[in-house]
């Protein structure tokens, strides 16, 4: 058996991990995992299910499933959403089997949700790495919010008000990244995912597999 096998073999025998990574409205999230994306093998995202209306930019089944509410409200009695919110006046909700046949597969997964999901999620007691995006400070996240010229004046304003609340959260993340310059900030959220897949309770299959290549002491010549 060869290296390379041992490390393949140990790596799909895992289950894939969670990740939720979470920030104030206008934090800059989606920018750096797409960052993430470009760097980071066998990763994949869920896509949440919303009520709220797609912007311009914003294509159905890629950036969001845009739905109404009344198929939202089905799909929640149902218990399709592993967690679901209600955000600046919209509703947001994760699926649930998505999450589950990613994991099962071996394939990490990121979910991009808000602090409320974040919260939804810890209450189910579900096994997750938690990373809070950090805006350098209030005046960079109202010029970021305004500057990307998706809402009217009332909703950037209810973003606003609601945004110091959404970064006092951040004292129930696992990790905390601050996102001053884009690049680095990437580099070092992709740091943390790969930190993560190399804990030890992760790779104990792995470590298994290398173990037993080995004889036992008695087994081995003089």
């Amino acid at each position: 058996m060869s290296d390379q096998n041992i490390v393949t073999s140990g790596e799909k025998a895992r289950r894939g991990a969670l990740f939720i990574i979470s920030s104030p409205s206008g934090g800059g999230k989606g920018t750096l995992i797409q960052h993430v994306f470009k760097t980071v093998e066998n990763l994949s995202y869920s896509v949440s299910w919303t009520t709220r209306a797609p912007r311009a930019s914003e294509q159905h089944g890629r950036d969001y499933h845009f739905i109404s509410l009344g198929t939202f409200e089905e799909m929640k009695a149902r218990g399709e959403f592993l967690e679901w919110a209600v955000v600046h006046g919209n509703f947001y909700g994760t699926g649930r089997s998505t999450v589950e046949r990613e994991i099962e597969t071996g394939r990490d997964i990121i979910l991009e949700i808000d602090v409320q999901g974040a919260a939804a999620v810890r209450r189910e007691g579900v096994d997750a790495v938690s990373i809070f995006i950090l805006p350098p400070s209030f005046e960079v996240l109202r010029a970021r919010l305004a500057g990307r010229k998706s809402e009217g004046s009332a909703e950037l304003a209810l973003r606003l008000r609601n945004s110091r609340s959404e970064v006092e959260e951040y004292r129930h993340f696992d990790y905390l990244v601050l996102n001053d310059q884009e690049e680095r900030a990437a580099n070092e959220l992709a740091s943390i995912i790969r930190a993560e897949r190399a804990r030890r309770e992760r790779r104990e299959s792995l470590a298994q597999e290398v173990l037993a290549t080995f004889p036992a002491p008695t087994q081995i010549a003089q």
